[in-house]
């Protein structure tokens, strides 16, 4: 994960080098070789991730220039504010493995799961859920809106296995269980959150260059202590990524840059807004028409 983007981009490959500086171990080597069973440790990807994000964000900027407005989904709202300068790489790093760590101890405490549900509406999701919440006196609900028709569901095993049965006789096309132990974007994270919240509040954040669009809110939060607010809710909150795309394309936003590892984002804009262009690192890395090859 980055190694070829280091290949191709010097800045990219700086980013990666102060991570291993400011984390006090290899985590570059761990992106490049492995093996999966560490990289997939949430104390180790969330600050890989964001690692390979910031580095894509550092490769592209010589190609695209500075973004109208930034959002990420989940996890990916640091590289967002980095990108937007509210949070300088060093505090951003820091703060995701922290996240990383506070997360897998919640799991440890309250355990839970997640699914994917494919092929109903998010309304008919939630209800399903309700329904599942007052048979099993536990909590699932809504956690991810990812994109019409795909919503992901968290909660305690109890009410998600319920939740997932419910589900499959309403007709969703599938249910796939994910592989987490954890109960991310639900009030099973509340000690995470209020432990997160503290570490928020020991750094500084800057107001945003461009507006940063926040999966709590669905919009634009640009002053600083909202920005620290809607992280310190993100933990227990839904991921509204549906509303918050197509907020930005109701402000004219016609083409969207996926910045870091993968393209699942990119996937999702086409079920969103098919009249609107998405591109990957990758695409643009290698594309000619920016007319810079090494950067």
């Amino acid at each position: 994960m980055g190694k070829e983007l280091c290949a191709l981009s010097q800045a990219a490959a700086e980013v990666f080098a102060r991570a291993d500086r400011i984390l006090g171990f290899p985590l570059s080597r761990l992106c490049f070789e492995g093996p999966p069973e560490s990289l997939n440790d949430t104390i180790n990807t969330q600050p890989a991730v964001l690692t390979v994000s910031v580095a894509a964000l550092r490769a592209l900027e010589a190609r695209l220039g500075s973004p109208v407005f930034v959002a990420g989904h989940s996890l990916g709202e640091f590289s967002a504010l980095v990108a937007a300068g509210v949070l300088p790489f060093e505090e951003a790093l820091l703060l995701v493995q922290e996240r990383g760590r506070l997360m897998k101890e919640a799991g440890e405490r309250n355990p839970g799961g997640m699914a994917a549900i494919l092929g109903l509406k998010k309304a008919e999701v939630e209800e399903l859920c309700n329904q599942a919440c007052k048979a099993t006196g536990g909590y699932v609900g809504v956690a991810n809106d990812n994109c019409p028709g795909q919503v992901v569901i968290s909660g305690d095993e109890e009410a998600l296995q319920a939740a997932m049965g419910k589900v499959k006789a309403a007709g969703a096309r599938k249910v796939v269980r994910l592989a987490v132990s954890i109960a991310a974007h639900s009030p099973l994270m509340a000690e995470a959150a209020a432990a997160f919240r503290r570490a928020l509040e020991a750094v500084t954040f800057r107001p945003p260059a461009v507006p940063f669009v926040a999966n709590a809110t669905a919009g634009p939060v640009t002053d600083p202590d909202q920005i620290r607010e809607a992280l310190g809710r993100q933990l227990t909150s839904p991921v509204r990524w549906t509303e918050s795309v197509h907020w930005m394309i109701r402000q004219g936003a016609a083409r969207f840059v996926e910045v870091g590892p993968g393209k699942v984002l990119t996937s999702l804009l086409r079920r969103i807004d098919r009249r609107v262009k998405g591109q990957t690192t990758e695409q643009v890395m290698r594309s000619t028409e920016y007319g810079i090859q090494n950067t």
